[in-house]
């Protein structure tokens, strides 16, 4: 097979939606298992933090995108941290790209269990991996190019070897382990306010703070509205599920 034409032509027969995978109840828990085993344990969460990470610096870059600011790179690092830099005359659109980093986790998150719940999580992973791949034009350092590249092989090796009705099934579990992921990272967000406040200058909740005098526990709570808000939307479908097994 020609490998590059067998990808573009699995690529693009992926955007199209396909059965509704058949979950059920038992499969939905364990689901539920296996992102939890990916966001909680630190040896699990070593690895897969690192595109969590991937997805907050994004989350910040199409902001400043999108604010009419020029961005300049994006850094990502082994140890979790990452550093998205943009230029702007206006502290709102400054505001405004800083914002959006830890909700987006929990955002693409949920948009991955619908996709995976309504036959459309082959389009999810195809459609991460070429926004990955569009990412990768503004990477600056080799840590955050290698864990890129790995995210979009991933994508697309599932693309070209792994049937669609499962796709779906692999979409909820990454879904809801960004959620989860999302949740802890929250969690170690307000902990670094709480009592680790040598280290505040690292957090989005205190640059906000500087720039707009508004309290960091303001956009802490934003930051939590909207991770919940996004368990709500991602819970409509696996509420079902759950009915329907009890």
């Amino acid at each position: 097979m020609n490998i590059p034409g067998g990808l573009w032509q699995a690529l693009a027969e992926s955007f199209r939606r396909t059965d509704l995978p058949a979950i059920s109840f038992t499969e939905l828990l364990l689901a539920f298992v296996l992102a939890t085993a990916l966001s909680i344990p630190s040896r699990s969460w070593k690895y897969f933090g690192l595109l969590a990470t991937a997805v907050h610096e994004l989350g910040h870059a199409v902001a400043a995108l999108t604010s009419g600011q020029r961005l300049s790179g994006i850094r990502l690092r082994l140890d979790h941290s990452g550093t998205t830099t943009s230029y702007s005359r206006s502290r709102l659109a400054a505001a405004w790209s800083c914002f959006w980093g830890y909700p987006v986790p929990a955002i693409v998150g949920a948009a991955f269990v619908m996709c995976g719940f309504s036959g459309w999580g082959p389009a999810s992973i195809a459609g991460s991996a070429v926004a990955l791949a569009a990412s990768l034009l503004f990477i600056r350092n080799l840590a955050g190019f290698l864990i890129t590249a790995v995210a979009i092989v991933g994508g697309l090796t599932m693309i070209l070897v792994v049937p669609d009705a499962f796709v779906g099934h692999v979409a909820v579990i990454l879904g809801l382990a960004l959620l989860v992921g999302a949740v802890r990272d929250l969690i170690k967000l307000a902990n670094v306010h709480v009592r680790r406040r040598e280290r505040l200058s690292t957090s989005d909740a205190y640059l906000l703070y500087r720039a707009t005098a508004v309290p960091s526990a303001i956009w802490i709570t934003l930051f939590a509205a909207l991770v919940g808000g996004s368990w709500f939307v991602a819970w409509q479908p696996i509420s079902t599920v759950l009915l329907r097994g009890a």
